[in-house]
């Protein structure tokens, strides 16, 4: 506990006083907890596939399809709290301080904390690739961007968590709707020749990354009253988002004619998948990367 509040305090020093809404809520308070996940996370990724090396590697198959059907439906719920908030709190496209909304900033820091916590659940993502062995899908973007999120998100929570935080999140959690439910439907091998839209879902991730430096900017040029540095932070990450994700892209669907074959399952999108066993008949299969 010492420790604990120490760390806090220096935060606090380095980053300012926290948004005195959110306190006492759950992961909140304490950063040890999100950091403490991070690491597990980490080690996971990094003993994992030594631990599944001699081992046989699992289907997932019956546990993928509800992953991905909670994970769509939580993306949508979301999605629909984020945009009534926005048009509830007459939210300013350009720029939106943090206590200007009255109750409409409530409800979008409730529904904030669930899109924090929801970059907890992703982490399976990620452990599905180890219990099924597709490794060559754990790539630096993959850990990169998953790693990385939940932190961001909890020191988001912690000093902006409504105004102009909410752009990002609502465009992900729609992009996260289509993704999630395209990954559910192809666990089921029946439905995998009707499913079309998993290219652009990536390029739709390009669009949100640039959309999202750009109403970032507004505020920087128009400010209202929205912490800078938590502005130029989101442009800068966006941007190695950009060089990533493009990266991503131009070897996945560019390269050799836009066919790129790997022992993944049906298919990824932003280096990670998770669908069909290594060992079953599909081709033409692509890395997922978010």
């Amino acid at each position: 506990e010492t420790f604990n509040h120490r760390f806090n305090t220096y935060i606090d020093s380095w980053m300012g006083p926290r948004d005195p809404r959110v306190r006492g809520w759950l992961l909140l308070d304490d950063y040890i907890p999100t950091f403490t996940f991070t690491v597990l996370y980490l080690l996971i990724v990094w003993m994992g596939p030594k631990y599944m090396k001699n081992k046989q590697a699992y289907s997932c198959r019956a546990l993928l399809v509800p992953y991905n059907l909670v994970l769509t439906l939580l993306s949508l719920y979301m999605f629909y709290e984020l945009v009534i908030s926005v048009y509830q709190g007459s939210y300013n496209f350009f720029c939106q301080n943090t206590h200007s909304g009255g109750e409409a900033d409530n409800r979008m820091m409730n529904v904030l904390w669930w899109y924090y916590f929801s970059k907890l659940i992703e982490f399976m993502d990620t452990f599905f690739f180890i219990l099924r062995k597709n490794n060559h899908q754990i790539t630096f973007l993959h850990i990169y961007h998953h790693a990385t999120m939940l932190n961001i998100w909890w020191f988001v929570l912690n000093r902006v968590p409504c105004g102009h935080s909410y752009f990002g999140a609502t465009f992900n959690s729609f992009i996260h709707v289509l993704m999630y439910s395209y990954y559910g439907l192809s666990a089921v091998p029946a439905l995998r020749p009707y499913l079309w839209w998993k290219k652009y879902i990536t390029q739709g991730q390009l669009v949100q990354f640039v959309l999202t430096i750009f109403q970032t900017s507004c505020a920087v040029v128009w400010p209202c009253g929205f912490p800078m540095g938590w502005l130029y932070f989101q442009i800068t990450y966006m941007i190695s988002l950009i060089l990533l994700f493009a990266n991503f892209y131009i070897k996945t669907y560019k390269r050799n004619g836009g066919l790129r074959k790997t022992n993944s399952s049906n298919g990824s999108i932003n280096g990670y998948t998770n669908g069909v066993m290594p060992n079953e008949k599909v081709k033409n299969r692509k890395s997922r990367s978010d």
